[in-house]
């Protein structure tokens, strides 16, 4: 623990979620290099008592920085570095700035609706819910698996996650977006990178898994955690492709 004594953790607010605060402060001490790559963080107790926060709060901001790149966790040898920066694949070379500008503003609206939706799934959905949810999940592994884009197979999961709400406003205010409201739908005549739609997808799939393991537990706060990181991280690559255009 001498190594942390310099790392000048600061005060968990109340105020905020705990896991993004523990997350963001993590980030930080790794992207500034002062957790090189190849290092181990200090187990899952001794973090618990660095910020003063639950085991929960802890495996949350550690789940966050998995779905960045930046650590990996391997059973009997804790979690450790793996690179100093987030990393950034995206199936599109280039995007023009209207079509991400567009993209961006459905992103905007989904932070807000789909992250609160996973909330109140967690705590209302029923076992119907969760086998939909499930179904969900696996037809856009297979969708995956055979190659394709998985566009519609990603839609119906998000949009199980809203059935599961029990409000018959959100269910109408998705259907209003449809499919477009997954941005893949809406870069048509575009040059793909196969490889690097290959890992997206496969990122995507992760970040399902964890909003789908929130909700199918009840917990509220990670659901809503879960979803918001999984369309953050599609907003920021968006955002690169807006300001790459504007350059």
């Amino acid at each position: 623990m001498e190594q942390t004594k310099a790392w000048e953790i600061k005060r968990i607010s109340t105020q905020e979620s705990l896991s993004r605060q523990i997350a963001r402060q993590l980030e930080s001490l790794i992207t500034q290099g002062r957790i090189a790559v190849g290092d181990k963080l200090p187990t899952e107790s001794q973090l618990c008592e660095m910020f003063g926060v639950s085991r929960t709060a802890v495996r949350e901001a550690i789940a966050h920085l998995k779905s960045m790149g930046l650590v990996e966790t391997r059973r009997g040898i804790g979690t450790r570095v793996l690179r100093s920066a987030p990393e950034r694949a995206f199936p599109v070379r280039r995007i023009s700035a209207t079509t991400a500008e567009d993209i961006l503003h459905v992103l905007e609206l989904r932070m807000t609706l789909d992250a609160e939706a996973a909330a109140l799934a967690a705590v209302r959905r029923t076992e119907a819910d969760v086998a939909a949810l499930e179904a969900a999940h696996a037809e856009f592994l297979a969708a995956c698996e055979s190659g394709s884009q998985a566009r519609h197979e990603d839609y119906v999961f998000h949009r199980a996650v809203v059935e599961a709400t029990h409000n018959p406003f959100f269910v109408s205010l998705y259907d209003q977006l449809n499919e477009g409201a997954i941005p893949r739908t809406k870069l048509l005549a575009v040059e793909l990178d196969p490889a690097a739609l290959a890992y997206y997808l496969e990122r995507v799939a992760r970040e399902h898994a964890d909003v789908l393991q929130a909700i199918v537990a009840g917990q509220r706060e990670a659901a809503h955690d879960a979803m918001h990181r999984h369309l953050q991280r599609a907003y920021e690559n968006y955002a690169a492709y807006q300001e790459g255009a504007g350059a």
